[in-house]
Formats: C-alpha cells, sequence, structure tokens
C-alpha cells in the first residue's frame, strides 16, 4: 500500500490528511499512533476505500485503490473497526463465514474451502471451542477476535485493525496484540493498526508512523522514531526511556 501527497476533507476546507504520503512494508506489523483527531483512522479510511481523496493517490501493488472492483479489493485488504455492531442472532461461525463473501455469490452454497477457511480463521483466534456460541453471550476480547477471525476468513493479504485495544481490559489487550503478532509471524499478514499506547506500539511493531494534525511527524523503527524530543513536539509530553533486559525499551511520561 503507497499514499502519495493525499489530502482528504470532508466539507471542501478543514484538511483531515494534509499532503499524506508513506509506504506501508510488506509483511511487517504497521502501527499508526498521533493524538486524538490527528488523522489516525482516516488514513485507514482512506487505505480500505472508505474515503477517497480530494488529492493525491492510494495505490496497492501499483493500482489505483478506486480502480479495484469491490471482491477483489476484499481478497487483498480486510479492516476491522474499533466499534462493531452484535447481530444477536448469530453464532460466531455463522458472523465468521460472511468474511467468504468476496469468493462466493448470494445464492452459492459454502463449500469446502470456505468451510475450512472459517475453521482455519477460528483455529488462528482461538475460537474453535466458541464456533457454536451466540454472539451476545460473549466477553469483550472475544467479540473482538469473532471480527478478526472474519476478517481472516477473507483470506486478505492486509490485515487492517482500528483502534482494536479500545475499550478492553489490560489481559485482553495483550491477548489481542499476541494474536497480531502471531498472525504476522506465522501467516505473513501485512498488519495496520491504530494503537493509543505508546509502550504497546513499541513491542508490537515493526514500523511506527506517527501523526499531527493531518500530517506524518515521522516514520520507521520504533528505536529510531519513538525519542523524548519527538514526543514532545506530537503530544506536547516531557518523558523518560528506560531499556529494561525483558521489557526492552519503553517510555514513561513525566509532565506537560
Amino acid at each position: 500500500m503507497e499514499m502519495k501527497e493525499v489530502i482528504v476533507s470532508h466539507d471542501g476546507t478543514t484538511r483531515h490528511l494534509n499532503g499524506v504520503s508513506t509506504v506501508i512494508p510488506k509483511g511487517k506489523i504497521t502501527t499508526i499512533i498521533g493524538p486524538n483527531g490527528c488523522g489516525k483512522s482516516t488514513l485507514l479510511s482512506v487505505m480500505s476505500r472508505n474515503n477517497r481523496p480530494l488529492e493525491g493517490q492510494a495505490r496497492l501493488e501499483n493500482r489505483d485503490l478506486i480502480e479495484y472492483k469491490a471482491k477483489d479489493f476484499a481478497k487483498k485488504f480486510a479492516i476491522v473497526y474499533q466499534q462493531n455492531d452484535i447481530p444477536s442472532d448469530l453464532t460466531v461461525e455463522q458472523l465468521v463465514m460472511y468474511g467468504r463473501m468476496p469468493h462466493t455469490s448470494l445464492f452459492k452454497k459454502n463449500t469446502s474451502e470456505d468451510e475450512d477457511a472459517v475453521s482455519w480463521a477460528l483455529a488462528c483466534t482461538n475460537l474453535l471451542d466458541k464456533r457454536h456460541n451466540d454472539l451476545a453471550a460473549l466477553s469483550g476480547g472475544e467479540r473482538q477476535r469473532v471480527w478478526i477471525a472474519m476478517a481472516l476468513a477473507q483470506k486478505s493479504e492486509m490485515l487492517c485493525l482500528d483502534e482494536p485495544t479500545t475499550y478492553l481490559d489490560i489481559y485482553y489487550q495483550l491477548e489481542l496484540l499476541e494474536l497480531v503478532k502471531q498472525l504476522n509471524e506465522q501467516h505473513g499478514l501485512t498488519i495496520v493498526m491504530v494503537l493509543h499506547d505508546i509502550n504497546q506500539a513499541i513491542r508490537y511493531s515493526d514500523h511506527i508512523i506517527l501523526m499531527k494534525a493531518g500530517q506524518i511527524i515521522t516514520e520507521g523503527a520504533p528505536r529510531a522514531v519513538i525519542t523524548k524530543e519527538v514526543i514532545k513536539k506530537v503530544y506536547g509530553v516531557n518523558s523518560v526511556f528506560h531499556e529494561d533486559e525483558e521489557l526492552g525499551l519503553y517510555m514513561m511520561p513525566l509532565s506537560i
């Protein structure tokens, strides 16, 4: 995925993205961080074709995103949003099967390939024992994993997660981030996610994009771009960094 001088404006005046250019590294975990309202989710909306740039280009495999047919694009790109409506009358397996829609038609019966893809997605997300459970009976962390399983069932090459740890307690946050790491390392998925926790971004990312006011301030490997000077510039916060043998590099905020 590549962006070139992308400008997005919802009202024709305010620029929610202002000349954003970036390349998402294939086969890596990229995390977008920055203050509230800086354009993180807007950037994901351009990648997912939910927002068309006012100016600039968004391309995937040297093709403009708008050139793709919906089903063809879904085979390459899947996204899980921060909040999702839970259909109370569906089971886990039924919802995950919706991820197979790009590979089938409305009136076509599920094939063995569809069944295998769903079972694989449920296994990846540790939900095989929940496959027949009603969605409404699941915990918040389990529900988030179901939506990820549905995205995995698409068999897309790229997975985007918009603030996946929001509203989850620390146990389920870590469980989900370990799942992201596993999907990348074991299955080679290119993953882009939006996070608020800087230390989680440092720990679980290969590539970090820091945004402020609709622009990319800096990007690169966590150790190269997450510094006290950058944190001050982006967040207006004074911080210190420590190195721990078990935790690695981590940041502590001090004052504003």
